[in-house]
């Protein structure tokens, strides 16, 4: 999968099916939408192309409200970029184009939009879009403007209803507030996956060790991840098979990180091979199967050294009983 950082780049197709969306957790009505993508990529014999947003728009959306001394929130993060890409690769797309969402392009008329970035820039000849598609300043774009602009411009325009698990809508939404109770089987349901954190393992403090429980430390690029607390965890990349571990995402509380967000995995079993430091440097991928519970703040190193220990104990128990 060819990755591209806006669409002024000699290597982007000259032309492609294409949909358009944040793709945040890339779930299963994402993952409908882009089968149906490269079906239609195939049947025109052109590749097909995911164009997407960092930071989101709701983010930029957000912060601009709160340096004008307005109140606002952008929703939780479900994946970072990394992990997005990865799924989308997963699920077979050819190219991935990424917009920086900022005040000029927040700025851009619909019209603008068709005829910069999907025509000129991307070439499309087939776009696809979600039910709730709006675009251009103001939001003032939509899928009639669209499709007017597909018949004047020589490209198909299509829409996808929505996508349903069990009678429930599909929505990154809907996965933020499974992700946000700790519903660890119905965040699986909605994304067909275990949820999961990837990234290369830091150096730390190593204050694991001292505790005597070493972890590997994940950065999580977003402020304010949909997950967080305590959960049992799957490591995957470090052996031939994945290590069952309990991991903490979250600001860690009692260490006062001045909100740093970070994924801290400790192995139940640690592979001899890769000896104490055979980690750092390595890209590992946590899946969180079961939340135990929220972050807690103690009031020593010897009680979190304390609650640590139940954890890990919680922890093997819950692999016990899922054998």
């Amino acid at each position: 999968m060819q990755i591209f950082r806006g669409v002024d780049h000699p290597g982007i197709a000259a032309a492609c099916a294409l949909t358009i969306g944040n793709f945040d957790g890339v779930h299963r009505g994402h993952q409908a939408m882009l089968a149906l993508l490269i079906n239609e990529a195939r049947h025109r014999g052109v590749p097909s192309c995911v164009l997407s947003f960092e930071p989101h728009p709701r983010d930029f959306f957000a912060a601009q409200a709160r340096a004008a001394g307005r109140a606002a929130e952008a929703p939780a993060r479900i994946a970072t970029l990394r992990d997005k890409l990865a799924e989308l690769e997963r699920c077979g797309i050819e190219q991935v184009v990424v917009l920086r969402f900022d005040a000029r392009f927040a700025g851009q008329t619909p019209q603008a939009f068709i005829d910069a970035v999907l025509m000129r820039g991307l070439g499309a000849r087939y776009v696809l879009v979600g039910d709730d598609f709006r675009f251009g300043a103001k939001r003032s774009g939509d899928y009639a403007m669209l499709d007017a602009a597909g018949d004047a411009g020589g490209f198909d325009v299509a829409r996808m209803q929505s996508y349903e698990v069990h009678g429930q809508r599909v929505s990154s939404s809907a996965v933020r507030a499974a992700l946000a109770s700790g519903e660890m089987s119905r965040v699986a349901a909605l994304l067909g996956r275990a949820y999961s954190v990837s990234g290369h393992v830091l150096h730390g403090a190593k204050l694991g060790r001292t505790l005597g429980f070493a972890t590997l430390n994940l950065r999580f690029g977003h402020p304010r991840p949909a997950a967080m607390g305590i959960f049992v965890v799957r490591v995957h990349g470090l052996a031939a098979e994945p290590l069952p571990g309990v991991a903490s995402l979250g600001v860690r509380p009692t260490l006062g990180d001045n909100g740093r967000v970070l994924l801290e995995t400790h192995c139940l079993a640690w592979p001899p091979s890769l000896g104490p430091d055979g980690a750092y440097g390595r890209v590992v991928r946590v899946e969180l199967l079961h939340k135990l519970h929220d972050e807690r703040q103690y009031a020593s190193l010897d009680a979190l050294h304390a609650g640590i220990a139940v954890d890990v104990a919680a922890a093997q128990a819950w692999f016990a009983a899922a054998r």
